[in-house]
């Protein structure tokens, strides 16, 4: 298993609810569309802005979402790459992208998960 990580910010001037109800609505399903058959999750992960425990200050989230994608593996990532970079494709995201996020915040990355046993 591959896992993709982004992480997101919303354009200024966009409220978090607004944010949240607008990718929803409409940017995950351009998601869905070209990521099935490729890739075997979809997942967006919305920041809980939350006060700092040290000064109490609620500072603004560097990153409004944490959107991950899950691949069997590289050759599906691979795949679904060659896709999403398709000048039309690249067209639909970019454009619907600009009405959504700053994208020069946008950070990508593959992470590598190690769990611990917890125990009672």
């Amino acid at each position: 298993m591959l896992k993709f990580v982004t992480l997101l910010k919303r354009r200024s001037g966009v409220s978090r609810d607004e944010f949240i109800d607008y990718y929803e609505r409409h940017h995950a399903q351009i998601g869905v569309k070209y990521l099935s058959g490729h890739a075997s999750r979809y997942v967006r992960r919305y920041v809980q802005p939350m006060p700092n425990p040290v000064t109490g200050i609620l500072d603004e989230p560097e990153h409004d979402v944490v959107m991950e994608i899950w691949f069997p593996d590289r050759a599906a990532f691979e795949a679904a790459m060659a896709r999403l970079t398709e000048p039309d494709v690249a067209a639909e995201i970019a454009e619907d992208e600009e009405r959504l996020f700053d994208r020069s915040k946008h950070r990508h990355f593959f992470v590598e998960e190690r769990e611990s046993v917890l125990r009672g």
